[in-house]
């Protein structure tokens, strides 16, 4: 599903990725695992499509995506790429149904489509019930099964998840454990997760260690 051959990046003299070679295999979860300041957010972000490496390339779904011009990348990312952040980034002046529908729309598919498909996904995540609330009237967990949400709804290749659990209680943090790996086996989706929770990054089917910039 992700190729990635001899990245590197740095910002100014600091270099933050050094030849970084890894492949992630379709329907696999897979964290990427080391100390602050490892590079593991800076390879989430590449692979990601957010930021472009110095030098090296990049493979997502057979597409090589390094050389792709800001409007083809943009493009290639909302259709296959679905992320997920530490923080949820819901907007707040919409209900849970309008935040995840708002991908679908940006993508400019059928709306009454992608409405349907917004209310399988809830369902799916067992959030059918907070449908119609706001943000500010969900839990933490409940929001971030709503982004979770969202990031499914064109149905991506990949998801990308940057420390999911950090803002969550301990049950919330199991149950979003169960969630990937029903997400992997009910839909097999993969999913690359940058995380510091080992708990979770034990029950995922590979880690990466990064250290200084390289794959340990």
């Amino acid at each position: 599903m992700i190729i990635t051959k001899n990245i590197n990046k740095s910002y100014g003299e600091l270099s933050v990725l050094k030849d970084v070679s890894l492949e992630i295999n379709r329907g696999e979860i897979v964290s990427i695992v080391g100390a602050s300041g490892a590079g593991k957010t800076t390879l989430l972000q590449i692979m990601g499509t957010l930021s472009r490496p110095d030098s090296g390339t990049i493979e997502i779904a057979g597409q090589r995506v390094d050389k792709l011009n800001d409007a083809t990348l943009s493009h290639f990312r909302n259709q296959n790429i679905g992320f997920v952040f530490q923080f949820h980034h819901l907007l707040p002046e919409f209900n849970a149904l309008e935040n995840v529908c708002i991908p679908g729309y940006i993508a400019k598919r059928d709306r009454s489509e992608v409405t349907a498909r917004a209310k399988e996904l809830l369902e799916l995540l067992d959030m059918q019930d907070r449908m119609y609330h706001k943000p500010s009237e969900m839990s933490g967990g409940e929001q971030q099964r709503i982004a979770i949400a969202r990031a499914l709804i064109n149905s991506p290749s990949v998801i990308l998840a940057d420390e999911p659990s950090g803002n969550l209680d301990s049950k919330n943090r199991e149950d979003l454990h169960k969630l990937f790996l029903t997400l992997r086996d009910t839909l097999g989706q993969t999913i690359v997760i940058v995380t510091h929770d080992t708990l979770l990054a034990e029950k995922t089917d590979r880690q990466i260690v990064m250290k200084d910039g390289i794959i340990l």
